[in-house]
């Protein structure tokens, strides 16, 4: 699991750095200041979550449920919350279809943190 949490992590580092760029010097003269407020709000969660990737990768020799959980809600919620609002920054008129599923992005980041916490406190 290690290899592949790695794995994850490395891509969706990789792909956070393309669109943070992307978004700096292409889509700055493109989009409006909102717009590029949605964007950049999408790269930070995704280099947040892929720093906790890294992170969980440590602990996942221990093969622990709730890490394994803690690595599929992260990158759930990195595909959902993150690739919601890149949607939602690029497109506005697909908005009402695509915004509820930036919450639901949101409940399994949150329920990854919470993993790692129920994880911590029952290791001995």
């Amino acid at each position: 699991m290690n290899k592949i949490i790695l794995i994850t992590a490395s891509v969706f580092g990789t792909l956070a750095v393309i669109f943070g760029a992307f978004g700096a010097h292409y889509l700055k003269s493109k989009l409006g200041v909102a717009e590029i407020a949605i964007w950049k709000t999408a790269v930070d969660y995704q280099f947040y979550h892929t720093l906790a990737l890294l992170g969980i990768a440590n602990f996942s020799r221990s093969r622990s449920r709730l890490i394994n959980a803690a690595f599929w809600f992260f990158s759930i919620g990195i595909i959902l919350f993150s690739g919601s609002l890149y949607i939602l920054a690029l497109k506005s008129s697909i908005a009402p279809f695509i915004g509820p599923v930036t919450p639901i992005g949101g409940l399994f980041l949150i329920l990854g943190w919470l993993s790692i916490l129920l994880a911590t406190i029952k290791n001995k």
